[in-house]
């Protein structure tokens, strides 16, 4: 276990942070749009380029949810993730 004594400097990132965070809430938007039927992928970017709230489902408190991260964040998960699947470089 660590004291504060040590002198070791922590490394925080608030971006992995924010990309674990919009990664949770779009899988639970994405489950939540299949199970009441919908077609999640254009459901998902109807909202990103609408910026319209109705596009995602209540149920689960998804479009609470999915309002919590800007539109912006949610492309750049979608595209990173897009990239990493892919293997193509940066």
């Amino acid at each position: 276990m660590e004291s504060f004594n040590d002198k070791r400097t922590i490394m925080f990132s608030v971006e992995k942070e924010k990309r674990e965070k919009a990664e949770e809430i779009l899988i639970t938007v994405y489950k939540s749009l299949e199970e009441k039927g919908y077609n999640p992928v254009n459901q998902i970017v109807g909202y990103i380029l609408s910026g319209d709230p109705s596009y995602i489902t209540s149920y689960n408190n998804s479009r609470n949810l999915i309002r919590n991260i800007e539109r912006d964040e949610l492309l750049e998960e979608l595209l990173k993730s897009f990239i990493e699947t892919k293997k193509l470089k940066v």
